[in-house]
């Protein structure tokens, strides 16, 4: 019998049909990359199965280890109070189902590395990158916080990759908005500006950031991350760390303690 915990992969929902598909298709790669791990995927709205039927049909199946992993980029709301209170409140329902929540997405390596590979995708050549300036557009949040990691993953990727430079944007909550910031390094006399979004899956908000980019007249406009095979193994690597912790026995983390 395979011991490991099922990964149940949180994502927040969207009435947009792209989203759950393209959650869909980087589980799958997820898969791939792990023959024999359970991987399931549960919504915090819009979308079904919702995470506590998931939680309840692994429990009646007699599952008894969950990592739950939040498919966010950034520590904010969704990660801190949203996601927490849920699992909470299935691990008292649930007592037999020991449930782990994994560490958010970023910041990481890996994900810079996917944003380069979803640019090079659009048309960016190597020899480019000194002469570009990229606007790192995000989502956005109320929360300071999660502005303030999206602004220095900017700050270390101009100071890493060799970009001209590299400004944050957020189509809700923060600004500049990607249009602002697309502006902005045109006046700075920026030769070239591509816009990367640091989103996982279309939608709403990453409609807004492509609108903004076509505005401003960028020259170019990466996809989302999707399912990049980087964001796939960052998901295995989360997984993992949460999965060490609950054999450590760590008491600390498991929501149903």
């Amino acid at each position: 019998m395979d011991t490991r915990p099922t990964l149940l992969v949180i994502a927040h929902g969207s009435r947009d049909p792209r989203h759950a598909a393209t959650v869909s298709a980087l589980c799958a790669r997820v898969r791939a990359l792990r023959p024999g791990l359970r991987v399931e995927v549960g919504h915090l709205d819009f979308n079904a199965p919702r995470v506590p039927r998931v939680l309840e049909r692994l429990a009646a199946e007699g599952v008894r280890d969950v990592v739950a992993l939040p498919l966010l980029l950034t520590r904010a709301f969704h990660a801190k109070s949203d996601i927490p209170a849920v699992l909470r409140e299935a691990a008292v329902r649930l007592p037999l189902l020991t449930i782990r929540q994994a560490d958010v997405l970023g910041p990481s390596s890996l994900l810079t590395a996917a944003l380069e590979r979803r640019l090079e995708e659009a048309g960016l050549r190597p020899g480019d990158r000194r002469s570009t300036g990229v606007v790192l557009a995000s989502a956005g949040s109320s929360d300071p916080e999660a502005s303030a990691v999206i602004a220095e993953i900017a700050r270390e990727w101009w100071r890493t990759a060799g970009w001209c430079a590299v400004r944050p944007a957020f189509a809700s909550a923060s600004l500049p908005r990607t249009a602002d910031a697309v502006r902005a390094l045109r006046a700075e006399g920026v030769r070239r500006v591509a816009v990367a979004p640091y989103v996982i899956a279309p939608g709403f908000l990453p409609d807004r950031i492509a609108a903004g980019a076509r505005e401003a007249r960028a020259d170019l406009l990466a996809p989302v991350l999707g399912p990049a095979p980087e964001l796939a193994r960052l998901l295995l690597r989360r997984y993992d760390g949460a999965a060490l912790a609950h054999a450590r026995g760590d008491l600390a983390a498991p929501l149903s303690a």
